[in-house]
């Protein structure tokens, strides 16, 4: 398995950064983009780093957020597999700016070979895209920031991950993490079956030294998750108190990780 970052907060070497996520995913022969961050940052950095994107079996996107989905915008062609709702239209609450993505779920299906899903969808033999994430936990998605056009709260039900099966147990990649890191885990195990975890990269969308961040790593702990990589909508807080407590590795743009 190797995953290589091609968009992500913290720049590495040659490569750029930008707030937004974006990997290439390797994985007992099914090769995968996963996210696309907001620009065409994300084409650039493949190119730097040696990656041929068109070589990818399918593009999964986590949410339809700006920063994990307006690369589209620089792609066309192939298969593109997500949540139905990732073509909401989407905003900050606090001013009223627009977070969605920038093409429609129209524009979006002339341009590549779309299929959604809220069910768990088997895309090889050892890669599940997990689907709606249940929210399960009583210090998880409990808070918003973001609303729909009406106003009304938006928890980021799209929220999505992918379990990778390995011989060492379940490895999960998240965008941003919105349905909270154990909800997802949890979900991972009973979509697969598999209970061990091997290891989680991603978004996790912690922002500080609370609740969550504590119960989080207590369950990551408990767990014995051998590799805890936090990224891209994980603060300084957080990744502080993550630091204190899990031997966890820091991702930057270039990074190229084989496990």
């Amino acid at each position: 398995m190797k995953v290589s970052i091609l968009t992500d907060n913290y720049p590495g070497g040659n490569t750029g950064a930008e707030h937004g996520l974006s990997y290439f995913v390797e994985h007992e022969g099914t090769k995968i983009l996963f996210d696309t961050g907001q620009s065409d940052l994300f084409l650039q950095n493949a190119s730097i780093m040696g990656i041929n994107l068109e070589e990818r079996d399918l593009i999964i996107l986590s949410h339809g957020h700006f920063d994990h989905g307006n690369g589209l915008a620089h792609l066309s062609g192939g298969r593109l597999l997500c949540h139905p709702d990732c073509f909401v239209k989407r905003y900050r609450t606090i001013d009223h700016t627009y977070i969605g993505l920038k093409n429609s779920r129209d524009e979006i299906t002339e341009k590549f070979d779309l299929t959604t899903s809220k069910a768990p969808y088997r895309v090889s033999d050892s890669v599940l895209f997990l689907g709606k994430i249940p929210r399960i936990t009583d210090f998880e998605s409990q808070e918003t920031a973001f609303s729909f056009e009406d106003g009304t709260a938006d928890f980021v039900a799209d929220d999505s991950a992918v379990a990778l099966q390995t011989e060492k147990g379940l490895f999960v990649i998240t965008g941003c993490g919105h349905a909270g890191v154990v909800n997802t885990l949890e979900h991972a195990r009973k979509a697969t079956g598999e209970q061990r975890i091997y290891g989680i990269m991603g978004g996790f969308h912690l922002k500080k030294r609370d609740r969550q961040t504590i119960e989080t790593i207590d369950y990551l702990k408990k767990n014995r998750i051998e590799h805890v990589i936090p990224s891209h909508c994980t603060a300084f807080p957080a990744l502080v108190a993550f630091a204190e407590n899990l031997n966890i590795q820091l991702v930057k743009t270039g990074d190229m990780y084989t496990f």
